[in-house]
């Protein structure tokens, strides 16, 4: 029996590889997990991995045969969505309004005044500071979006500084808290 509906959705970073604990952890816990990722976050990540995980197929693809209402009906079905690792490309996308992927289409299709949409990046300290992105995170926590901050750490990059993805643990254990308060 499933303890809530999760939409984890995946952009292309190397971080995607820790964003795989995060859904493992979820769904051992009891809730549904279905995953979403662009085609640059199957750069990093397969999708036979995220399925082998969630026990569900990855939806990948708004223009998948059979698929073309899937943002909608994944929308409704979801209690919290979950963007890990949300890259800097997606979250100045998100707050452009861009829905051309599975990511953007869902994001606009979410019920933001009823239901939680996250986002934890994860990103260069530079990109993370970058005046863009500080707009788009004030955009989007301005329309409800909750922002788990990335930390200060090393970068896959060699550099060090702000943006690195918090730690699946800690991503696991705030949503499984915030499902347990409905």
């Amino acid at each position: 029996m499933s303890r809530g509906n999760i939409l984890f959705l995946l952009s292309g970073s190397i971080a995607c590889y820790k964003a795989c604990t995060a859904i493992s952890r979820l769904t051992q816990a009891g809730l549904t997990v279905q995953t979403v990722a662009t085609p640059a976050a199957l750069r990093f990540v397969g999708a036979a991995t995220l399925e082998g995980l969630s026990g569900r197929p990855v939806f990948t693809d708004v223009f998948e045969t059979g698929r073309a209402l899937d943002h909608i009906a994944l929308a409704r079905q979801a209690d919290l969505a979950l963007l890990c690792p949300a890259t800097a490309n997606t979250v100045n996308r998100l707050a452009a309004g861009l829905a051309d992927d599975p990511v953007g289409a869902l994001f606009l299709a979410w019920e933001l005044k009823t239901k939680p949409w996250w986002i934890a990046p994860a990103m260069n300290a530079h990109m993370w500071t970058h005046p863009a992105t500080a707009a788009s995170l004030e955009k989007l926590r301005a329309w409800g979006v909750r922002v788990l901050d990335p930390i200060d750490g090393p970068h896959a990059c060699g550099e060090t500084g702000p943006g690195r993805l918090a730690e699946p643990e800690h991503i696991a254990a705030e949503v499984l808290a915030a499902l347990a308060k409905k």
